[in-house]
């Protein structure tokens, strides 16, 4: 997959929902974000996301009761380092703040974008097109990346 391959060694910020997709094995969009993830296991570049992003993958298999499911995603984001995960300092907060204020964004999309600015990512990858208004980084969006 070309999109994976260009992206080799760099630091990539990660939004929630290629993980959901990647861990909840979506239909449509597993078989575009597993080659991703496949590369970040063996380290062929490294992947970067907000600890706000566990608190989002956790809500669902929660509210579900899928214990299972949310060991899956607490192993890979807290075992198994296949995405370093960065706390939400004041540095981010404050950069979160001036992202929503200069381009309007919900806070949890300036979070991840602030995170991925901070710890020097090159490119984020999201399906939320809006996120793709911020200068600084190449912002990937699933539905606009070729199978």
């Amino acid at each position: 997959m070309g999109w994976v391959e260009d992206l080799g060694g760099q630091l990539v910020g990660l939004d929630t929902a290629p993980l959901i997709y990647f861990m909840e094995r979506h239909p449509y969009y597993h078989p575009r974000v597993a080659p991703f993830f496949v590369a970040l296991e063996q380290r062929q570049l490294r992947g970067v996301a907000s600890t706000l992003c566990l608190t989002e993958v956790l809500v669902q298999p929660l509210a579900r009761k899928d214990a299972a499911l949310a060991a899956r995603y607490r192993r890979i984001l807290l075992g198994q380092r296949v995405v370093d995960l960065a706390e939400v300092t004041a540095d981010i907060a404050s950069e979160a703040a001036r992202l929503r204020a200069d381009f309007g964004l919900r806070t949890p999309g300036a979070v991840h974008l602030a995170t991925a600015l901070l710890a020097g990512a090159t490119t984020f990858l999201t399906n939320d097109g809006r996120l793709a208004r911020v200068p600084g980084l190449q912002v990937l969006i699933l539905d606009q990346l070729v199978p």
